[in-house]
């Protein structure tokens, strides 16, 4: 088992020691001098500012230093290179702002040491792929839930954890049941209700995990963030033998199969639909 640190790239939740420390001035502004806020109610981090990176990446080496932790994780740094920013800062900004994010980094990389890890949460297709080189890994959160949803995504999803893999980069899947926390009436049932649902619906995202998965990819499945949403709940799949692949997954149009020692799977993205054929 790891633990990381978790560390917001770019929101400034302040909800850390660290936020007290927060170097002058070093929020994100707009081109009319308004701070850049999410959601209306959260400032973000001016990354062009070298206090600012400094001051973030010193947090990060704490926490590995002092704090025990194994590693960082990096959140919101698809937030940070969204278009969408470069028409609110002006094009100077937007690039000072993405080549800080780089330049913070690797400056974490630096301090926290080559022996910690630094996982980033997200790619998709091309998107986040250009910090792989400066990270451990990444998550992929949102399969098949929220932003992950459709066949054309989770197809992306699969390629993308796939090649992260073969290039030697620990990735995450990040299933769902097809519920989530913010679903306040399903938020309402007994928690063995949920783990029953979740138990269910495990097959889909499980299958659509293996068919892709090489050496260091790992699978999340809750519906969640916190112990309450089913982190430690366990899934009697979890404990079938499954052995090594016996080669890559074959894919005919949104359709795939694979063979494992002791399994065989398929997976139908369109339908949504999956089997996994223990053979022990």
């Amino acid at each position: 088992a790891k633990v990381l640190f978790y560390w917001n790239a770019f929101l400034d939740v302040r909800s850390y020691q660290a936020s007290h420390e927060f170097p002058t001035e070093g929020h994100l502004k707009d081109q009319r001098g308004k701070t850049l806020m999410v959601r209306e109610t959260i400032p973000t981090y001016d990354l062009s500012q070298a206090s600012v990176r400094g001051w973030w990446s010193d947090t990060a080496a704490k926490a590995v230093r002092e704090g025990g932790c194994d590693g960082i994780f990096a959140d919101a740094l698809a937030q940070v290179t969204a278009a969408g920013k470069r028409k609110r800062l002006g094009d100077e900004k937007y690039t000072a702002l993405n080549d800080g994010l780089v330049a913070m980094l690797e400056e974490t990389r630096r301090k926290c040491g080559p022996e910690k890890l630094v996982l980033f949460n997200g790619i998709r297709g091309d998107d986040g792929v250009q910090f792989l080189p400066l990270t451990s890994g990444a998550m992929i959160e949102h399969f098949g839930h929220f932003s992950g949803v459709g066949k054309e995504k989770m197809a992306e999803d699969l390629e993308a954890m796939r090649a992260a893999a073969l290039a030697g980069k620990i990735v995450c899947l990040k299933a769902w049941p097809g519920f989530a926390w913010l679903d306040a009436d399903m938020m309402k049932k007994p928690h063995d209700e949920l783990v029953r649902l979740a138990r269910e619906r495990l097959t889909f995202p499980l299958a659509c995990f293996l068919v892709a998965a090489e050496a260091n990819c790992y699978f999340c499945y809750t519906w969640g963030y916190s112990e309450e949403h089913g982190t430690f709940d366990w899934y009697p799949e979890f404990d079938k033998p499954l052995g090594a692949p016996l080669g890559e997954a074959k894919r005919t149009g949104w359709s795939y199969r694979r063979e494992f020692a002791y399994a065989s799977i398929s997976v139908n993205l369109e339908t949504q639909t999956a089997h996994i054929d223990w053979k022990q």
